[in-house]
């Protein structure tokens, strides 16, 4: 039989958990959150004959391996090892012999959320609310409906049933204090209104880290997160929430909500690559401080969004990210190759034919700041229409570095530049409608917004 023990951290998290109708669990990488809330939904699953339960992500496929194929037969091996229990893998919920139900469940689809809200609850989790809008929780609230008994039994050995209290639960990997989830349980506000709930005593939130869980974790895990770039580290890490830039054109959660991370991509019917150079010669190569030339490869897919294929940046001079530009060109089986010229002018188009004659290169020259080049593709991102593939730090902090104010950014944001370089080339109708609630010009004129082809 498999041993099995709480942390302590897991254990004041039960207390919170067991203490308040709306907890909350925010912290760094593998501490624990999601193993910890697993337990108490299939401890109330078990104490409440034919309750329902949710477990719920943004994505359903991300519950369904994370959740419903790893922590949760993990979690019931290891807490709960009598307790049989079988998964219906086609709609996709956990029966226990009680007759008690777990969902698992994804709210990226109408048809899967239409399903989910068809549904009364009596306990329901939001797995990295991060993803999640407040408007999606406060939908998911109004199903918290169910009314079922759980059977306690007293000191003197005979049962009694009692009401089965309605729970709401959520955890993530913090992003920024502006997230509903900080105002909520930390700030004890409306997300929406700023005003201090009324039952504010109802919500409580408990930070977790990787270093409350070292029992569970591999060898060397704290070394691989303390390797992370600075933002990452706060994150996953030290599992902080970060100061919110106010303004923002892009932020971590968005980036997060729309990332993919396992399935297939769509057919690419274009594929651009952007560069921005810094400046830097071959003499200036190995020379400590100089700006990193940003290459980037953008797709476009036959569903209409963009995919940041690649952030290939790298601090070179003209000999060697030419050849690494028109690299990524060959191997995604690019279109064309943008290159802005504003950094040395037909000395771009020079080194890139020289590296690869082959290549299909268009320049473009920067009429307008970063700012306003980057503002038309904000609400790109924010609707999904523009996603990441996998995990790109870098590139991330630099476009979480935009505001309607400027850039605030530690460095210049050549790796953003090129990806906003390739979008706009991707995606000139966005571009030409930018410039038109700008400067109302007729839409039948030849231009481009804040750059020049």
């Amino acid at each position: 039989m498999p041993t099995f023990e709480l942390t302590t951290k897991q254990h004041e998290a039960n207390r919170v958990i067991a203490g308040h109708r709306y907890s909350h669990l925010f912290g760094g990488s593998r501490s624990g959150k999601t193993f910890v809330y697993c337990r108490a939904i299939a401890a109330r699953a078990l104490k409440a004959p034919k309750s329902r339960h949710l477990i719920a992500r943004f994505r359903f496929n991300h519950c369904k391996t994370s959740i419903a194929l790893d922590t949760w037969p993990k979690m019931m091996e290891l807490a709960f090892p009598r307790v049989p229990y079988v998964v219906d893998r086609t709609d996709w919920f956990a029966t226990l012999p009680n007759g008690s139900e777990v969902w698992f469940g994804g709210l990226d689809d109408k048809q899967r959320t239409d399903k989910i809200l068809g549904h009364e609850y009596v306990t329901a989790y939001l797995v990295e609310c991060s993803e999640i809008s407040y408007e999606a929780r406060a939908k998911l609230l109004t199903r918290l409906a169910q009314s079922v008994f759980q059977v306690i039994t007293g000191p003197d050995g005979k049962p009694t049933k009692t009401l089965l209290e309605p729970r709401m639960y959520s955890d993530c990997n913090p992003t920024t204090r502006a997230h509903w989830s900080h105002k909520l349980y930390v700030q004890k506000v409306n997300p929406e209104t700023g005003i201090t709930m009324g039952d504010a005593h109802q919500y409580a939130s408990l930070q977790m880290n990787p270093g409350d869980n070292l029992v569970n974790l591999p060898p060397g895990y704290l070394n691989t997160l303390e390797s992370l770039p600075a933002h990452l580290r706060r994150r996953f890490l030290a599992g902080n929430y970060g100061d919110a830039n106010p303004g923002a054109l892009f932020d971590e959660a968005t980036i997060d909500k729309w990332r993919v991370v396992d399935g297939e991509l769509p057919e690419m019917q274009r594929i651009a690559v952007g560069v921005d150079p810094s400046g830097q010669s071959d003499r200036d190569e190995g020379a400590t401080g100089h700006d990193e030339v940003g290459i980037a490869v953008v797709g476009l897919g036959v569903d209409g969004v963009a995919y940041v294929l690649e952030d290939s940046s790298l601090a070179a001079g003209p000999g060697r990210w030419s050849k690494v530009a028109t690299g990524r060109y060959r191997a995604h089986g690019a279109d064309v190759l943008v290159g802005e010229v504003n950094y040395g002018g037909g000395m771009v188009e020079s080194v890139i034919q020289t590296a690869d004659p082959g290549v299909l290169y268009k320049a473009v020259t920067a009429t307008r700041g970063k700012v306003v080049r980057a503002e038309p593709f904000s609400a790109l991102y924010e609707d999904g229409r523009v996603r990441h593939v996998g995990r790109m730090p870098d590139l991330e902090a630099e476009l979480t570095g935009f505001t309607t104010g400027g850039y605030v950014g530690e460095r210049s944001p050549n790796r953003a530049d090129a990806v906003i370089w390739a979008l706009a080339e991707l995606l000139p109708g966005v571009v030409r409608a930018a410039q038109m609630e700008v400067s109302g010009m007729p839409d039948d004129l030849d231009y481009n917004y804040g750059m020049v082809a």
